[in-house]
């Protein structure tokens, strides 16, 4: 790792009668940061598909040319958050994500300035690699900050910027047209957003914090002296420090059948989520005989339905099921399966459409709740790597069942065998949501039997 992204760690010591005031107030800027940040980074990913029109019509792309570069972005953002979230795990998280910003904000304004689909290319393998920097370091800040028994709402609000950077996309590359004409669609659609990314990296250098123990502060688990994470397990094995980002992957990532399973519940989401998402417009339209307009408005409540079921659903886990994540995902995998055949049989343009929302408003559940549930599988100094192998199971190998191999089945036997996919990945998921929450068990009571042999006399700094 090299210097400027190392960890740094502050000489002073916070006072004894200061620590749970400090914590408190650096967490929350930590959470503000990374939500912030991570939205930006939609910012500048999302804005290429605003301006693909543009490619086709001035710089004479095909449409084939078009889809092949999505393809390459995506493709290579799948692989960079395996790769970028385990460096993450060495690398102070507000200096890797502030990099990530700007490098795609650097990225995107050499996009403003290119004409070639050569160069085209090559840039979005780039800004697909550097978007990888983002996702690894909120989910370290996340684990590092706050015990386990507040991460299904923290995560939940932190889930928001998703759909806050995704939202504002459409608005600001509108406001680049307003401001400087659609003859100039370059600067309105790549170096406008890279403005406002450059800004997001400030923010997060100015918010973002290390570790408790890089800003003076005793650690998580001497601050939440009653939290059942992984750290106080990892601390009772003796686990060696200093580990390299291999060593600590090969160590407490590759071998970790939870974290295999929490993968695999993910990837089988992202089947049904990008499924439903890349065939949707298609199958309403030639299928369902929706005008452009119904099936519009089907995809728009299919995508924003899913932000308050996502919050509910991280106060449920943290309060209803006491930190056991996969509950509330196997029910709503279970109603998504039911919807699915709504949606796949109504004949009515009405019902269509509230299955479609059912589906959009639950799919988000699982997603979130297996990105929150990857936190507590793994010790704090592993969640980039677990995160990163996620990342990668979901965004390669599910993305891909549910378009490529979504497509090929309805090339062969119609759309009959794409739903067949749709109903496979619902069925494999829920068997891989209770092996997750059968590996979460065990944790917990191994956590609970540490802690009964602890002196539990030393009072909790903070209240959370």
């Amino acid at each position: 790792m090299i210097s400027l992204l190392r960890p740094r760690s502050s000489k002073a010591h916070v006072p004894q009668d200061r620590i749970t005031k400090v914590y408190r107030s650096l967490r929350r800027q930590t959470l503000l940061g990374i939500t912030i940040g991570y939205a930006c980074f939609y910012i500048v990913r999302n804005n290429f598909a605003l301006s693909t029109p543009f490619l086709k019509a001035d710089l004479d792309l095909s449409a084939a040319q078009v889809g092949l570069l999505s393809s390459y972005m995506l493709i290579a953002y799948g692989l960079s958050k395996g790769y970028m979230s385990s460096l993450a795990d060495k690398a102070d998280p507000k200096r890797f994500m502030a990099l990530g910003l700007i490098l795609c904000a650097l990225i995107n304004i050499v996009l403003g300035f290119s004409t070639g689909f050569t160069a085209f290319s090559i840039l979005v393998v780039l800004l697909g690699t550097f978007q990888g920097m983002g996702v690894g370091p909120c989910f370290i800040s996340m684990a590092k900050w706050y015990p386990k028994k507040e991460r299904g709402i923290i995560g939940a609000i932190w889930n928001t910027s998703h759909n806050i950077g995704g939202g504002l996309v459409a608005p600001i590359v509108t406001l680049g047209f307003f401001l400087f004409g659609s003859e100039h669609w370059q600067t309105a659609s790549y170096l406008f957003p890279a403005l406002i990314a450059i800004v997001g990296a400030v923010v997060v250098l100015s918010l973002v914090k290390g570790a408790p123990e890089n800003e003076g502060l005793p650690s998580l688990n001497k601050i939440c002296p009653d939290d059942e994470s992984l750290d106080t397990i990892v601390k009772k094995d003796n686990a060696p420090e200093n580990m390299s980002s291999w060593q600590i992957f090969k160590t407490y990532v590759l071998p970790n059948k939870n974290v295999w399973c929490v993968s695999l519940v993910d990837t089988f989401v992202y089947t049904v989520r990008f499924g439903m998402l890349t065939w949707m417009p298609i199958y309403l339209l030639q299928v369902k005989g929706f005008s452009k307009a119904e099936m519009a408005i089907a995809f728009f409540v299919f995508e924003w339905a899913a932000i308050p079921t996502t919050l509910f659903s991280g106060v449920i886990s943290d309060k209803l099921f006491k930190g056991y994540r996969m509950p509330p995902a196997i029910i709503s995998m279970c109603l998504i399966f039911a919807c699915i055949i709504g949606y796949w049989q109504s004949e009515s343009l009405l019902v269509t459409t509230i299955f479609a929302a059912v589906v959009g408003c639950l799919i988000y559940v699982p997603q979130f709740l297996a990105s929150v549930q990857t936190m507590e599988v793994v010790p704090s100094f592993a969640v980039g790597s677990a995160v990163g192998l996620r990342g990668f199971m979901s965004y390669v190998v599910g993305t891909s069942f549910g378009t490529s191999v979504f497509g090929f089945m309805v090339d062969r036997v119609g759309w009959d065998g794409g739903f067949y996919i749709l109903f496979t990945a619902v069925i494999l998921c829920l068997i891989f949501c209770v092996l997750t929450h059968l590996g979460a068990v065990k944790l917990h009571r191994k956590a609970q039997a540490l802690a009964s042999d602890d002196d539990a006399s030393a009072p909790a700094l903070a209240k959370n």
